[in-house]
């Protein structure tokens, strides 16, 4: 009995090896994109905002290259990384799912890597800008073909989890909102190749393509997650699914007016969308039972929470810029709360808690540096956002000396993230010699064939 379960084990410890090779290619791809063209990038073009004192002379292309490189560089990388590794939790994955991850990859990074440098250099940019667009295209299309044909194996634990599932109905629809985002950059880039007026998406265009970029896709997908994992994390009540439905119908409604033009009430909505997720969640409320907090900084439930009152902010503030915004700065604050204090902050403090585990049972680096990266872009990111609103508006002109100060923080917070993950991955310890896996795939395959 024992022979005839050592192949099959064989296979599924290598499956699940190659896999967290691929996972561990994905990670560093985002962080590599994460560092040079999204922060170091946008740091440059805040240096220089800042020291003509105005948004107006701006390169939108340069502008345009980094949050490309923030949004689908880095949190797009971890997402479909994450994805594609969730295969080895299911029973019998196909041998195509491993090169479909690698070519995905491929694909991915070499897309990413071509619409910054034409965004930057300009070089033969009407084609560039198309070509990368469909190479990202054509990647997520690999992963939606994979992942779409698993369900969990008869027996296994997901399978037999009556509880609710609402959770993986709202990852599904921050899939949906990717893939929504990614049809409408391959649209846009095709548009401007056709009429040369690139290689910079057009404003108005633009402004509604971040709508897809953020609120359908980064956010509907944390959503999904932090009704699976804070729970178990945070020791909170399990969600309220009828409120999180409600959030993630309301958010849609919002989506689809922003995309319309109708600013003033899709901002509305996204607030009321922001509330309910949060009451959803119910982030705010005090556990019921003590947060697992083992291998990382005992601050991390705080930061969690901290990044839902970062999107709270941030639907404030679209309000108040649908109404009030003469320059950018209501705008652009509301937008970097969003990004950097919900979405950064919540892959800051997620990502350092499940991506070790998931790379062959690593434990994390340093919690110190994970809690010093947290302080660092929480703290850089209220300096940018009060002072992106004052200084670009015109409330309060000495405040355009520390845009710089927020750019710089922000920064060095990335850095740390990125040397904190990179270490905890590229190091090796008791943990990762065994295949932990092993006796419980041993017992599940005898029993199979009993």
């Amino acid at each position: 009995m024992v022979q005839q379960v050592e192949p099959e084990l064989d296979n599924i410890r290598r499956t699940e090896l190659n896999l967290q090779r691929g996972l561990q290619a994905w990670i560093f791809a985002g962080l590599a994109f994460m560092l040079l063209p999204g922060t170091y990038l946008g740091a440059w073009n805040l240096i220089a905002i800042a020291g003509r004192h105005r948004l107006a002379g701006a390169d939108p292309a340069w502008l345009q290259a980094h949050g490309h490189a923030q949004i689908f560089g880095w949190i797009g990388s971890f997402i479909l990384g994450i994805g594609f590794y969730s295969l080895t939790k299911m029973a019998h994955v196909p041998p195509f799912a491993v090169w479909r991850m690698w070519l995905s990859w491929s694909f991915w990074s070499l897309g990413v890597a071509l619409r910054w440098a034409a965004n930057l250099w300009r070089w033969q940019w009407r084609w560039m800008l198309p070509v990368s667009a469909v190479f990202e295209f054509s990647a997520f299309l690999l992963f939606f073909a994979t992942v779409s044909h698993h369900r969990p194996a008869p027996g296994s634990a997901a399978a037999k989890d009556s509880g609710s599932r609402t959770w993986i109905w709202v990852v599904a629809a921050g899939t949906l909102g990717f893939l929504a985002g990614l049809l409408g950059n391959l649209a846009a880039a095709l548009q401007v190749a056709v009429s040369g007026a690139g290689p910079a998406i057009p404003h108005e265009w633009n402004q509604r393509l971040l709508v897809l970029f953020t609120w359908a896709f980064p956010v509907v997908t944390i959503w999904g997650f932090s009704a699976r994992w804070l729970p178990v994390f945070l020791g909170l009540h399990n969600p309220d699914s009828r409120l999180l439905v409600a959030a993630l119908l309301v958010n849609l409604g919002a989506v689809a007016i922003a995309l319309a033009g109708l600013r003033v009430p899709a901002t509305a909505l996204f607030l009321t969308a922001a509330g309910l997720s949060a009451a959803a969640l119910r982030i705010f409320q005090r556990g019921v039972r003590p947060a697992k907090i083992t291998g990382v900084h005992s601050t991390f439930p705080g930061f969690v929470r901290a990044a839902y009152f970062w999107l709270l902010a941030s639907a404030v503030l679209s309000v108040l810029a649908a109404g009030w915004d003469k320059a950018g700065g209501l705008w652009g604050a509301s937008r970097h709360a969003l990004t950097v204090g919900f979405v950064a902050t919540m892959v800051f403090a997620i990502g350092q808690r499940v991506l070790p585990a998931f790379c062959g049972m690593r434990v994390l680096f340093s919690p110190r540096l994970m809690f010093v990266s947290l302080m660092l872009l929480n703290g850089g990111c209220a300096i940018r956002v009060i002072s992106e609103a004052g200084a670009y508006e015109g409330y309060w002109s000495s405040l355009w000396p520390l845009l710089p100060v927020s750019a710089i923080t922000e920064m060095a917070a990335v850095t740390v993230f990125a040397a904190n993950l990179a270490l905890t991955i590229l190091s090796v310890g008791p943990k990762d010699m065994p295949w932990r896996a092993e006796p419980a795939a041993r017992r599940g395959l005898s029993q199979g064939q009993s």
